[in-house]
């Protein structure tokens, strides 16, 4: 995630996980599956079950995470499964797009930065899409009250309306808005937009 108190948040649950075999998808990676196609981006892809299942369904696959425990675990289910994937640790407070891609996903990963970077981020995406691609990207929004994962400062809650309206001149193929329970009853806030670029 990029904010070494985010990444040690993720890399203790991931840790967690890998011990207890926990690799089920989440439902927004079931939601963007049926989307994903070609040369996928995986960017903050954790344990990447999104990004080994797409490559079971023919993809070609770059998965990039912050978290030694996430990235070594998808090199070495990808090896084991010979399937196409390149797993790659990266400080992503840094990290740029460097090839266009028909698929780019970043499920829960844009709001672990501060705005301005959040939001080039989110262009970067935006810019990296071939024609015809979708773009597949979740974040957290104003609602979501559940910030123990957070550094303060560091982060960044959008906007209810505020990932489809930076999508204008796609086509949205979906939007979703979810609320779920999160610990000390606290909620976390969703808004899922998968959209294909045009030109």
């Amino acid at each position: 995630m990029g904010v070494s108190r985010s990444v040690e948040f993720f890399d203790t649950q991931f840790k967690r996980q890998v011990r207890s075999g926990e690799f089920a998808l989440n439902p927004f990676e079931r939601l963007a599956l049926t989307y994903v196609h070609g040369a996928v981006l995986d960017l903050g892809c954790g344990l990447g079950n999104l990004a080994l299942e797409a490559a079971h369904r023919g993809c070609n696959v770059t998965a990039i995470d912050a978290s030694t425990t996430a990235i070594e675990r998808v090199r070495r289910a990808a090896e084991e499964e010979r399937l196409a994937v390149e797993a790659l640790e990266a400080d992503l407070t840094r990290f740029s797009i460097g090839n266009d891609y028909d698929t780019i996903v970043a499920i829960g990963l844009l709001m672990f930065f501060p705005q301005a970077r959040a939001l080039a981020m989110l262009r970067d995406i935006q810019a990296n899409v071939h024609a015809g691609g979708h773009a597949i990207v979740n974040v957290l929004i104003e609602g979501t009250t559940y910030m123990d994962m957070f550094t303060s400062g560091e982060y960044y809650v959008f906007r209810r309306e505020e990932l489809v309206d930076s999508f204008a001149g796609w086509v949205i193929e979906v939007t979703q808005y979810d609320d779920f329970s999160a610990p000390g009853h606290t909620v976390k806030a969703f808004s899922t937009v998968i959209a294909r670029k045009i030109h």
